[in-house]
């Protein structure tokens, strides 16, 4: 059990310069405004090295400057160490999925991992493309935007799933944060 602490959630796409970064904007945005402030500390990564250092994608940062969202990025790639300090791990493709549960040392770290549209309760996992939230690097500015409103759509989910964790782990601990799934 670690120390009470903030709960933690990485989001991970491939190399951290479109949908990860979107989804920690967006999410974040959402969250504080719901109200979880000093509670949950959000964060993005790949799941390879080729963009580490390097900003956003210019068109994402333009998406969510268009729509908002504030920005400040830098990519890197996962780390499977992470897992030991991660509670939620949010996959944005399948692919990312079964590559961070390959990745997990335990059965219980494999189980932090979901997708991020797993948390829209409208997303149909049986239309073309699944759950997935398609990769917009190689097309133009309106990929970028489906992203976007795929990211907002699963936001209200997830934050709920938050805040049932957080509540569970201050019920099951007596202090919140000090224990989570």
């Amino acid at each position: 059990m670690r120390a009470p602490s903030p709960y933690r959630v990485c989001f991970v796409c491939t190399g951290n310069i479109c949908r990860s970064p979107m989804a920690e904007s967006i999410v974040r945005t959402h969250a504080e405004g719901a109200g979880f402030d000093g509670l949950v500390e959000w964060d993005s990564a790949g799941t390879g090295p080729w963009h580490e250092g390097d900003g956003a994608d210019r068109r994402a940062i333009a998406v969510l400057t268009d729509h908002g969202y504030e920005q400040d990025h830098v990519a890197r790639q996962f780390q499977p160490a992470w897992f030991a300090e991660l509670d939620l791990v949010i996959a944005l493709d399948s692919g990312h999925l079964r590559e961070l549960r390959a990745l997990a040392p335990t059965p219980r770290d494999a189980a932090k991992v979901r997708l991020l549209r797993d948390y829209d309760p409208d997303a149909d996992p049986d239309a073309p493309g699944g759950l997935d939230v398609p990769d917009p690097y190689f097309g133009g500015t309106d990929g970028f935007e489906e992203v976007l409103e795929m990211i907002e759509a699963a936001s209200g989910g997830l934050l709920d799933a938050v805040a049932e964790a957080l509540d569970s782990a201050s019920v099951a601990s007596g202090t919140p944060g000090e224990e989570r799934v």
